[in-house]
């Protein structure tokens, strides 16, 4: 995906580069005067670019999906430790108060006071 006109290399994009983005790049043709880069070259390192963020990407997503796999099992522990702990603050505690059902609001009637 190439740069808009107003774009400059470092700023932020409205949405983050993907492995499809650095592979469908394309490049102006360089002036036979200035010389330019061996295009060949520049898509082969590309394409490498590309693959590179593929990979980092499944990476990232086995990271995430360990991370909540780790969180549920402590949260599970969590729950079974204190459902059978015998410490004095986790058999002391209060229980929560049940809360009474919300009551609907009409605009056009007097509100019952609580």
């Amino acid at each position: 995906m190439p740069r808009e006109p107003g774009d400059r290399p470092g700023t932020p994009r409205a949405r983050r580069l993907g492995p499809q983005d650095v592979r469908d790049a394309t490049f102006a043709a360089a002036s036979r005067r200035r010389g330019g880069l061996d295009p060949d070259q520049v898509y082969a390192f590309v394409n490498e670019v590309a693959d590179e963020m593929a990979r980092l990407q499944q990476e990232v997503a086995a990271a995430t999906s360990d991370a909540i796999r780790v969180k549920n099992a402590l949260y599970d522990w969590q729950v079974e430790h204190a459902a059978t702990c015998s410490h004095p603050q986790a058999t002391n505690r209060p229980q929560p108060q049940q809360r009474p059902a919300p009551q609907p609001w009409y605009p056009d009637r007097e509100q019952p006071s609580h």
